[in-house]
């Protein structure tokens, strides 16, 4: 079950490969996900001291949260991965051209997990082509509807 989806990241990248990851979470946070008050639009993955962090996930506090802590609605949130998972993207990140995304929030057996993707960044004309063909399946749909209508 989706709770919050980066769609930006399928328009503006070549998804190559996806992994699942778990969040280090704080309790305010997985309160204010539950209630889908998360935006992953601006969010992009970095590789830091062989660690895997997501960055720009903004979540939204909720009015009820205790008043003894300040939420930072931005912070820098770490990934959980297996070692060997961590190995491979850390290689292939290096390799020019190839970044982490993050492609959707969802639950997992209760638990809040994220699709993180490796991609490789569209030049213009690319998305254009995208943009075309999602088009032209659309017009294909909506014709064959109608000649299903029309015997």
């Amino acid at each position: 079950m989706a709770i919050a989806e980066n769609r930006k990241s399928r328009h503006d990248y070549f998804i190559e490969d996806q992994y699942e990851a778990g969040l280090v979470l704080e309790g305010w946070e997985v309160k204010a996900i539950r209630a889908a008050r998360v935006q992953m639009s601006e969010s992009y993955v970095i590789v830091r001291d062989a660690q895997l962090y997501v960055i720009n996930m903004h979540i939204s506090p909720l009015e009820t949260a205790s008043t003894h802590i300040h939420p930072n609605a931005t912070r820098t949130r770490k990934l959980l991965l297996h070692r060997q998972e961590i190995n491979r993207l850390m290689g292939k990140v290096d390799i020019r051209g190839y970044t982490l995304v993050p492609l959707n929030l969802h639950y997992k057996h209760g638990k809040i997990k994220m699709d993180i993707g490796l991609g490789k960044g569209k030049k213009t004309h690319d998305k254009r082509a995208t943009l075309k063909d999602r088009d032209w399946q659309r017009e294909k749909q909506r014709m064959m509807k109608h000649d299903l209508r029309n015997r």
